[in-house]
């Protein structure tokens, strides 16, 4: 492959896999304890990719008064508790986003994962789905002191990579991925399927696409300029 990337980093929800009903299932366990009332999947997956105290905190102040910070932090623990053990029961890969998988990995090019989810959390979801073996390098919102918008956490997961960011592309569905791949100077693709609140056009990324089936179409037309 000529002028091929450096390395891909893909985002894991709503980039790779649709985790929305399980996170959907598991944000509704603690706001039911908490006698609130259920949020609409729809509704979550424009709350997801924050992280886990984000969505609690966005959960909660939908329906009304924000819970004291201790309080928040109980709600946290049942929620992770929660997640953790049923983390794929409804979570599926995108349609594509294995093959695309499958023939990065026999072009050589090196992958790496970089999600705002924990990485505990991380490593259980792609394992249990299958997702592990092709990535160089995971890395989570607890891996450093920074997470994405903040673009040191891309570079960081590049450095651990081995790879520079000059040729390197960031694959994601939400300000926060392609913010940060600006902010390092990454090229980028957003996918038009993820939980963006913002419409991923208005986002600027270098590339869009609506189906892993146009990955390698938007890869080779932006290697084109490497």
């Amino acid at each position: 492959m000529i002028n091929k990337p450096s390395a891909i980093i893909f985002d894991l929800d709503g980039t790779l896999v649709d985790s929305a009903r399980d996170l959907t299932a598991a944000l509704n366990h603690v706001l039911r304890r908490a006698k609130r009332p259920e949020i609409a999947r729809e509704r979550v997956r424009n709350m997801v990719g924050d992280g886990a105290r984000a969505l609690i905190i966005k959960g909660f102040t939908e329906s009304g008064e924000l819970p004291s910070a201790h309080e928040i932090d109980d709600i946290l623990q049942e929620f992770l508790d929660y997640y953790l053990e049923n983390i794929t029961q409804q979570t599926i890969i995108f349609p594509g986003a294995l093959s695309v998988l499958e023939k990065l990995t026999q072009s050589g090019i090196p992958l790496g994962l970089c999600t705002n989810k924990t990485l505990k959390l991380t490593h259980k979801l792609m394992s249990e789905i299958g997702l592990s073996d092709y990535f160089d390098v995971i890395v989570g919102g607890d891996s450093f002191d920074w997470s994405k918008p903040d673009p040191r956490h891309i570079t960081s997961t590049l450095e651990l990579m081995g790879c520079s960011v000059a040729r390197a592309i960031m694959v994601g569905d939400s300000a926060n991925d392609i913010l940060a791949a600006q902010k390092a100077g990454m090229t980028s693709i957003c996918v038009s399927f993820g939980y963006s609140k913002t419409p991923v056009h208005v986002l600027n990324p270098d590339a869009v696409i609506d189906h892993y089936d146009d990955f390698f179409q938007a890869m080779t037309d932006l290697c084109k300029d490497f």
